[in-house]
């Protein structure tokens, strides 16, 4: 893969995927990689031992949109240019739409779609100058509704929905679009999933051992960049969902409530 001195922002980059992600363009493919997180300690973790003239943190919040225009600015005033955005900020939730605090709705809005709205409205004029890569990490949330995650699918079909409309107003400009979608990852992102009045589940319903590594994720990832693809589903079930998604909607629903109805401490019944 070809990302020698290539300039990559890494939203959400302090653990998880994000931390999965600056790792691997640091070590392995030797790009200049910006990080964006709300913890500088824990980011700076991820960048110990690495020339300092190769990466830069930035501590700000997605949600703040002068937090997203300042590390677009502080990533050209110091490598003057931007190749890759990796839009991969998010929370998740588990609650029944019933149940559930609007304001826990909004908080996913915030995060997983405006996150990315903002970030890449201040960082499309450099992309488009260097025909590079707009990447948005989602979910099959974002293909097909997932029951008792109401606000985590409205969110990332808000995202495919701008990446793919982004995708058709740039298409002679250069500029590649990307939606990945992992299968369900080890990361804190389950940990910290919001419940119906917004305090933090703060365990997992799923088995570690069956999930995918961040690490695994990331070089999907960076192998969909380096290739230019539009779309990286990365689970044969995620495939399986969206191909029989488009013919047999009313089976998938069916299909996947009760799989979700499995989880440990289902809301659904």
């Amino acid at each position: 893969m070809k990302f020698t001195n290539k300039v990559v922002v890494i939203t959400g980059a302090s653990s998880g995927i994000g931390k999965a992600l600056a790792e691997l363009f640091l070590n392995e493919l030797e790009a200049r990689v910006v990080l964006f997180a709300r913890s500088e300690e824990k980011m700076l973790e991820v960048v110990n031992n690495h020339p300092n003239e190769r990466w830069m943190i930035v501590k700000g919040d997605v949600t703040r949109e002068e937090d997203c225009q300042r590390l677009i600015h502080m990533t050209v005033e110091r490598f003057n240019k931007i190749d890759v955005l990796i839009n991969n900020a998010g929370i998740s939730m588990r609650a029944l739409f019933e149940d559930v605090d609007l304001a826990v709705l909004k908080k996913l809005m915030d995060v997983n779609f405006w996150g990315t709205v903002y970030c890449t409205k201040f960082a499309l004029p450099y992309l488009l100058k260097s025909r590079g890569s707009v990447v948005g990490v989602s979910s099959i949330a974002g293909y097909q509704g997932l029951p008792a995650r109401t606000g985590y699918s409205a969110s990332k079909f808000a995202m495919h929905g701008f990446l793919n409309t982004l995708r058709i107003e740039t298409m002679k400009e250069g500029l590649h679009v990307m939606i990945a979608c992992p299968g369900f990852t080890a990361s804190n992102i389950r940990f910290s999933a919001l419940t119906a009045d917004g305090t933090v589940q703060g365990d997992t319903p799923l088995k570690e051992e069956k999930l995918m590594t961040p690490e695994e994720v990331a070089r999907k990832i960076a192998k969909g960049i380096n290739k230019r693809r539009r779309e990286v589903i990365m689970t044969t079930q995620g495939k399986l969902t969206v191909f029989l998604g488009k013919f047999f909607p009313s089976l998938v629903d069916r299909l996947v409530y009760h799989h979700m109805k499995k989880e440990q401490n289902s809301p659904l019944k």
